[in-house]
C-alpha cells in the first residue's frame, strides 16, 4: 500500500482517536495540575450610630470575575492536588507507617484514608472477578460446545441473558433479590440462622454480592468468545490426543487451552479494564458505605452543587495510570509472542 493511500485510509480514525481520545486526555491532566481560583475577599467597616463600626468581609465580585477570566484555568498547583489527603496522602501516609507497629496496623491506617479505601477495593475486585470470569467463561464454553445441537441454541440463549441486561438494572435486581426482605436474603437468613442478619449492615457481604454480581455480569463475554474460539479448534488434534489415551482434563489443557490462548489474553485485557473501572454496582447496591472504587470517587467529585473539577480530574488520572500498569504484563506478553512468530 503507497503511503499516500495509508495516510487518507487512515485520517479519519486517527482524527477521531484525537478528538475523543487524546485531547480529553490533554484537558484532564491540565484540570488536574490547576486550581479553581479563590474568591478575592474585601473588608467593609460599616458605622452606625448606636452599633459603632464593624467590620464584614464580603466578596468582591468585580475582582474574583477579573480573576478568573484572566486566569481561566485556574491557579497552577503542579501535583499538590495528587498528593493532598484526598487522593495519595504523602505526608499522612508517611505518618502512618512511621507510627505503625506492623503491616497489618500500617494497612488499616492506610484504610482510613478515601482513595486508599477505594483502591483497595477496586484492587480486590479487579483480581477476584478477572480470572473467576475466564474461568466460567471456559466451562460455559466447553459444555454448550459438547451439548446436542438441540439443545445447544436454547442454552445459549439463556447463558446471555446477564450480558443483555444493562449493568445498572442487573445490580439493582440482583440487590433486591439478596436484600433482607428479598427471596435470597430471608434464605441467607435461613441458613445463617440470623433474622437479622443485613446485606446492607454487613460490609464482608456487601463485599461478595458485588464480586457475585461481577462474575455474573461478565461471564457471558467470555463463554461467546470461547466458544467461538472452539469453532476454529482442529478436530485432528483433539483426536490424536484421544488416540494417545488423554483423558477429557488433558485434552483441555494441552489442546484447548493453548488454541483458546490469544483469546484468553484478549478476555483478560477487556476484563482488566472493565474491572478497574467498576461503578454501576455501587450505585445499584447503594454501597457507598461498604465498598468504594475509583470511578465512584470521580463521580462522588463531579457531584454535588460543588463541583471539584480538579479532584475528580487527578483521580482519573491516577485511575488511567493504575489501568496501564494493569495492562502493562499483559501487554508485553502479547507483544513478545507476536514478535516470536514473525
Amino acid at each position: 500500500m503507497r503511503h499516500s493511500t495509508f495516510f487518507w485510509f487512515f485520517l479519519p480514525t486517527g482524527a477521531a482517536m484525537l478528538l475523543f481520545i487524546a485531547f480529553p486526555l490533554v484537558s484532564v491532566v491540565l484540570q488536574s495540575i490547576y486550581a479553581p481560583h479563590p474568591a478575592v475577599l474585601i473588608e467593609v467597616e460599616n458605622c452606625t450610630p448606636l452599633v459603632g463600626c464593624t467590620t464584614e468581609t464580603t466578596i468582591d465580585q468585580d475582582a474574583t470575575r477579573e480573576l478568573r477570566e484572566r486566569e481561566p484555568l485556574g491557579r497552577f498547583v503542579g501535583l499538590e492536588i495528587f498528593f493532598d489527603r484526598g487522593h495519595l496522602a504523602i505526608t499522612e501516609a508517611r505518618e502512618a507507617w512511621s507510627s505503625s507497629q506492623s503491616w497489618g496496623e500500617y494497612f488499616d491506617k492506610l484504610g482510613n484514608l478515601p482513595f486508599y479505601r477505594a483502591m483497595a477495593f477496586t484492587l480486590t475486585f479487579t483480581f477476584v472477578v478477572s480470572p473467576l470470569v475466564i474461568l466460567l467463561g471456559l466451562i460455559i464454553a466447553l459444555t454448550v460446545n459438547a451439548l446436542n445441537e438441540r439443545l445447544r441454541g436454547l442454552v445459549i440463549f439463556f447463558s446471555l441473558l446477564p450480558f443483555v441486561v444493562t449493568p445498572l438494572i442487573g445490580s439493582l435486581v440482583l440487590f433486591w433479590m439478596i436484600d433482607s426482605r428479598g427471596i435470597l436474603g430471608s434464605f441467607i437468613q435461613f441458613l445463617a440462622g440470623d433474622p437479622s442478619l443485613s446485606l446492607k449492615a454487613s460490609t464482608g457481604l456487601m463485599w461478595v454480592s458485588i464480586i457475585v454480581y461481577g462474575v455474573w455480569h461478565a461471564a457471558p463475554f467470555a463463554f461467546v468468545i470461547f466458544y467461538a474460539g472452539l469453532q476454529t479448534l482442529p478436530q485432528d488434534q483433539v483426536e490424536a490426543a484421544q488416540i494417545d489415551g488423554a483423558t477429557r482434563l488433558q485434552q483441555v489443557r494441552y489442546v484447548i487451552v493453548p488454541h483458546l490462548m490469544p483469546l484468553v489474553t484478549f478476555v483478560a485485557l477487556i476484563q482488566l479494564m472493565d474491572n478497574f473501572r467498576v461503578f454501576e454496582p455501587i450505585v445499584g447496591f447503594n454501597a457507598q458505605a461498604h465498598a468504594q472504587t475509583l470511578s465512584w470517587f470521580i463521580f462522588n467529585d463531579l457531584g454535588g452543587e460543588t463541583r471539584q473539577l480538579s479532584s475528580a480530574s487527578a483521580s482519573s488520572v491516577l485511575t488511567i495510570i493504575g489501568v496501564a500498569i494493569l495492562l502493562s504484563p499483559v501487554l508485553v506478553r502479547t507483544w513478545r509472542d507476536f514478535k516470536g512468530k514473525v
